[in-house]
């Protein structure tokens, strides 16, 4: 058996547990605003979340990136320094010289995919926290950046705070309004980014 081999079973339970962190994620996010998030989503937003949200940002990205293949190699370093004081403290390891080869594999594989869950229970929770706790900061504290500007077909525009959006809705605050708007994608003609401060 590789090493990979269990990995590679577990890869379907991987995109499920990824869909379930991107849901708590968005939950926790969204109600810090008051927003139940499932109610306005649909099962496509579902699906890709996790995906959105790695690739919502390229430091995000080459960060999950590395953290994945850092995993990929973990059972094989673990196997190479488990006598090391430092590895041993860390992982929590116990002796495998009473197991197998395979059986040696498979609990260094079970230590690398129990890292790599809480790492991602940790981002993905840390962000839904952070980012619904500073936001709703702000808006208390009315330092919330209204770098958006929504054009509805009506012909009215407003310049907004943009929580966020899925396939469905646009969730935001209208400058000088603290109360949350929801308003659907299809009733807005066109949204332009106000402040851009990759380009500006």
């Amino acid at each position: 058996m590789k090493i990979s081999d269990d990995l590679e079973k577990l890869l379907p339970f991987g995109y499920l547990f990824l869909i379930l962190m991107g849901i708590l994620k968005d939950s926790i996010y969204y109600y810090q605003f008051g927003i139940n998030i499932l109610r306005y989503s649909t099962i496509m937003d579902v699906l890709i979340s996790p995906i959105a949200e790695f690739t919502s940002n390229p430091i995000i990205l080459g960060a999950i990136i590395t953290l994945f293949v850092l995993h990929f190699y973990l059972p094989r370093y673990l196997a190479k320094n488990k006598d090391k004081q430092f590895v041993k403290r860390s992982f929590e390891l116990k002796s495998t010289d009473e197991l197998s080869e395979a059986e040696t594999k498979s609990y260094y594989n079970g230590i690398a995919i129990k890292s790599l869950v809480i790492f991602l229970l940790s981002f993905f929770l840390g962000y839904g926290l952070a980012g619904g706790y500073f936001g709703t900061k702000k808006l208390k504290e009315n330092r919330l950046e209204y770098s958006y500007k929504l054009d509805f077909n009506e012909g009215e525009s407003k310049n907004v705070f943009l929580i966020g959006n899925n396939s469905l809705y646009y969730f935001y605050f209208v400058k000088g309004d603290k109360k949350v708007k929801i308003t659907p994608l299809a009733s807005i003609k066109n949204i332009e980014l106000i402040e851009n401060k990759m380009i500006d």
